[in-house]
């Protein structure tokens, strides 16, 4: 499994907030699941998919295994995800 979270620390209503992605959707969902989140959180529709995750819930993160993201790693999984998204909406509206 390939979890990965940056360090961006936006500031946004009093808290630094970072990105989290994977691999594939499935793999970022059970993590994100087992960081407390949920998947409604998941920002499916941003021009690149990801978790917007506190600093602590990076932290927790990287103490359950992910690895620190550099923005090129972060922006290169996120296009997967996108291409996996637009991948099961093409499966969705064939059925």
């Amino acid at each position: 499994m390939a979890i990965y979270v940056d360090d961006e620390l936006i500031s946004w209503r009093g808290k630094l907030w970072c990105h989290m992605v994977a691999d594939t959707l499935p793999e970022l969902h059970t993590f994100a699941r087992r960081l407390g989140l949920r998947e409604a959180w998941f920002q499916a529709k941003s021009a690149y998919p990801h978790y917007d995750v506190t600093v602590s819930v990076r932290d927790r993160a990287l103490a359950m295994g992910a690895s620190l993201g550099d923005r090129q790693t972060i922006i290169s999984r996120a296009r997967l995800l996108k291409h996996e998204l637009a991948s099961k909406q093409v499966v969705v509206s064939q059925a």
